[in-house]
């Protein structure tokens, strides 16, 4: 009997010692994949730009493709639908970390990709689009994880920055950690306080730029 008891004793000391590695593996590998999914979207964002004359969807007009006209309030799920082709799936717009979106495109209806991608809404977006990403500052936001939060609130969907506010990650997602896709194609994971170094080094700190938002 007391070995019995030596023995649960050993395996619950055990299971104990290995639940916050496991835990924190889990964790790793739903990263590494929200960051394989922003860069096959940074990816499809620099081919859409090749083929519509070197500009992102937010510097086009819906009448030649584009979203221009969609940057003014909380339409992020556009600018990545009109890349349905680059992107081939929806799959790739849901971190798996995301508990707080809705990932039924892929597990729950059984419907091709471009019926999943006339369906979108902001609800089945885990990242945010940089409506001022361009070639001419490779270090800007072009996306990432939508739990970014800022000195100022987001109005219609719309988060204002400035190279120098206090940003920050929420707890949502990646607990105070996040990902970021940048103009260049690179994609890079930032604590807080790298944040705040990416914004502050992301151009001219004289500008103001926008971040859309999936409300």
């Amino acid at each position: 009997m007391v070995a019995l008891l030596v023995i649960i004793a050993m395996l619950a000391l055990l299971a104990a010692m290995l639940l916050p590695a496991l835990a924190s593996a889990h964790d790793k590998a739903r990263r590494i994949n929200c960051v394989n999914n922003l860069k096959q979207c940074g990816l499809a964002f620099r081919i859409w730009e090749g083929d519509n004359g070197d500009k992102y969807p937010m510097d086009v007009s819906t009448d030649k493709g584009g979203t221009m006209e969609y940057t003014d309030g909380a339409n992020t799920f556009r600018h990545f639908q009109v890349m349905s082709n680059e992107l081939s799936t929806t799959r790739i717009l849901f971190c798996p970390a995301d508990t707080e979106r809705e990932s039924n495109f892929d597990e729950q209806l059984n419907l091709p990709e471009y019926e999943k991608f006339s369906r979108l809404k902001n609800r089945n977006v885990s990242y945010f689009v940089g409506l001022d990403a361009n070639d001419e500052f490779p270090q800007r936001f072009l996306d990432g994880d939508r739990n970014l939060t800022a000195d100022t609130a987001p109005e219609n969907g719309i988060l204002k920055l400035v190279p120098g506010q206090r940003v920050s990650w929420t707890e949502t997602m990646h607990v105070n950690q996040g990902n970021l896709g940048l103009s260049d194609g690179s994609v890079q994971q930032y604590s807080n306080s790298g944040l705040r170094n990416a914004l502050q080094n992301s151009g001219d700190a004289t500008n103001s730029w926008r971040i859309s938002l999936p409300e």
